[in-house]
């Protein structure tokens, strides 16, 4: 799956955020650094999300982009 992610310069690095993954966001001393490490905070965020609809009646729906 693919996720767009807003990577900003900052005076330590590199900060980086994931807009629909409220809270998901993360940085780095290099571009690359910040982009692996979103990647890893991604996957992480993804694993406690499904931790915590465990039970639940979820469903899905497509959307035309």
């Amino acid at each position: 799956m693919l996720y767009k992610v807003v990577l900003e310069r900052t005076d330590e690095g590199y900060s980086v955020s994931c807009p629909v993954l409220p809270g998901c966001w993360s940085q780095g001393d290099s571009e690359s650094e910040a982009l692996g490490n979103i990647k890893s905070a991604i996957e992480e965020y993804l694993e406690v999300l499904d931790e915590q609809l465990e039970g639940a009646d979820v469903r899905e729906v497509e959307v035309a982009a």
